[in-house]
């Protein structure tokens, strides 16, 4: 398996590169995407193989990974994937994985230890887990000097009781063992409802939709931009079709907002699109295509 973990972006001053933990290819798009159209596939059948979907399977390919900012003045986090160890029975994907992500963070140049800060755009299974690690039989921080940054909403939400069903499967357990113990330890900041300007490069946008106070961050540097997506998209497929919400969209016209708030800006301002769970690079440019939007890995 070829893991797309080296390449690193140049915005401005700041340097992003590409922390891959796995490869998923699990999901048929029937699944993933309620509102599936099965005639869709055939027009796009030449850009999403073989790296976006798996021809053999019909499964869509993505990637879980986090994105290593480095500043003049701080080493950056954004998201944390979903970590080893945890108790996730009822999503395997993610139950009791073992992962070499701290070995390929360390090939990057960067120790636990020397992590500044960790920007958050939700709270969900496979954006938090190595916030946290097991010691002795205990979740301790992984990041031990770093501030964690996360949206107030996420945190009042997922820690509390209303959260905790049998639909909302992406955040079974997730609180408990991978954000108490940052609040705990008092390595946390919130975010409040409106985003807002965080540090001297990053903004956070709200993007309510696949969770309660998911936020996307625009990065900016010596006049130029990029933006941290988040679950705003889980695959390239959702540019040509923003109206598919994904099956783990909580609101889902929000949802639907917000992934057409993030495609507008991105195209409209040339942005740089980071995102969590597109395949290859999983970063690339948002273009418009009359009143659709076309994709571009860079």
């Amino acid at each position: 398996m070829i893991l797309h973990t080296n390449k690193t972006y140049q915005i401005g001053e700041i340097t992003v590169t590409k922390i891959e933990e796995m490869r998923l290819n699990v999901a048929p798009p029937s699944f993933l995407y309620p509102a599936w159209e099965p005639e869709e596939l055939e027009s796009n059948l030449h850009w999403l193989t073989p790296s976006n979907m798996d021809a053999t399977t019909g499964n869509l390919i993505q990637s879980i990974h986090t994105w290593l900012v480095r500043t003049r003045h701080h080493t950056i986090l954004i998201d944390t994937g979903s970590g080893n160890d945890k108790e996730r029975p009822k999503n395997p994907i993610f139950h009791h994985l073992n992962t070499p992500y701290l070995q390929r963070l360390a090939a990057a140049g960067v120790r636990p230890e020397e992590v500044d800060y960790v920007l958050h755009t939700h709270l969900h299974v496979d954006h938090v887990g190595w916030n946290t690690r097991l010691v002795d039989g205990k979740w301790v921080p992984t990041f031990p000097k770093a501030r964690h940054v996360f949206p107030k909403l996420e945190e009042d939400y997922y820690g509390s009781p209303e959260s905790h069903n049998d639909v909302n499967v992406p955040s079974l357990g997730v609180f408990e063992d991978s954000v108490a113990p940052i609040v705990a330890s008092g390595q946390a900041e919130r975010i409040g409802n409106d985003g807002g300007e965080y540090l001297d490069n990053f903004t956070f946008r709200p993007t309510k939709g696949h969770s309660i106070g998911h936020m996307s961050i625009e990065l900016r540097s010596e006049g130029q931009q990029a933006l941290f997506s988040g679950d705003v998209m889980h695959h390239p497929f959702q540019v040509v079709r923003p109206d598919w919400n994904s099956v783990f969209c909580e609101w889902q016209d929000e949802a639907r907002a917000s992934r057409r708030w993030a495609l507008e800006h991105a195209a409209e301002h040339k942005l740089l699109f980071f995102t969590p769970h597109f395949a290859e690079t999983s970063a690339g440019y948002v273009t418009r295509q009359g009143d659709r939007f076309a994709w571009r890995y860079e």
